[in-house]
């Protein structure tokens, strides 16, 4: 993480979340109190920007700059909106591919992804805003640059962005193990949102439940599981195969 990603000290962070930064996330000293905090705690809230209150010993810890109780994590990668996404591809005349990541927190994994979602042609990537990999510096230089160029689409709610996609015609394909058909036995032509999973317990149970298909990838080896990234370059790779067979 480098230091521009950090923006500290009360005002300077009130006008980071009132400008067009991006800021995934605020840590604010557990006893910091006043009028400004709680301007802070007010606007964070009201912007949907999750904070967390921590020990500040935390926060010396991650600056030498006089932090005032407060630091913002600001995002390199532009926020996009999902229903904006869709509506491009489909007057370009494309079929909408949205690669959806549920709980991915590495952020190798989602440079990784992002990398593969810009080589096989996905038009964007849906994030929740918590519980996910930072997208800092790391993931950017993780991604060759991908998440610069690809539009990542970070939702409050990972299941309402879904659903979303799902009312413009997209068909939600979950990649799990737990799944019986093959992904090559599924047909992965058209609009489509590809569900990844979290590195340690894959995808949550009630995104399973809300998927028209289930799809698992072939594997021939004793540990029966791929990590996320490679199982999303695997997945995209078949979606890129079966859309070059189409007339």
């Amino acid at each position: 993480m480098t230091k521009n990603e950090l923006v500290c000290g009360v005002h300077p962070v009130l006008e980071a979340l009132r400008s067009d930064l991006h800021v995934e996330k605020l840590l604010i000293r557990r006893d910091a109190g006043g009028d400004g905090i709680r301007d802070l705690k007010n606007l964070a809230r009201e912007l949907g920007v999750p904070w967390q209150p921590v020990p500040g010993e935390k926060l010396d810890r991650l600056t030498t700059t006089e932090h005032q109780g407060v630091i913002a994590f600001i995002s390199q990668v532009a926020m996009q909106d999902l229903d904006g996404v869709i509506a491009q591809a489909y007057d370009r005349g494309e079929d909408p591919l949205v690669v959806a990541l549920d709980g991915v927190t590495d952020v190798r994994n989602m440079g990784a992804i992002a990398r593969s979602a810009e080589c096989f042609g996905a038009h964007a990537l849906v994030v929740p805003k918590t519980g996910t990999a930072r997208l800092g510096s790391d993931a950017v230089k993780s991604s060759a640059g991908a998440l610069l160029r690809k539009p990542v689409c970070r939702v409050d709610s990972f299941k309402e962005a879904l659903q979303r996609a799902h009312d413009h015609g997209l068909r939600i394909v979950a990649c799990t193990e737990k799944a019986e058909a093959a992904i090559e036995e599924a047909d992965l032509s058209g609009p489509l949102v590809l569900v990844m999973g979290a590195e340690d317990v894959g995808i949550s149970d009630h995104i399973l439940r809300m998927a028209d298909s289930l799809v698992r990838i072939r594997m021939a080896g004793t540990i029966g599981s791929l990590n996320v990234s490679v199982a999303a370059g695997v997945a995209l790779h078949e979606v890129l195969r079966q859309r070059s067979l189409k007339p």
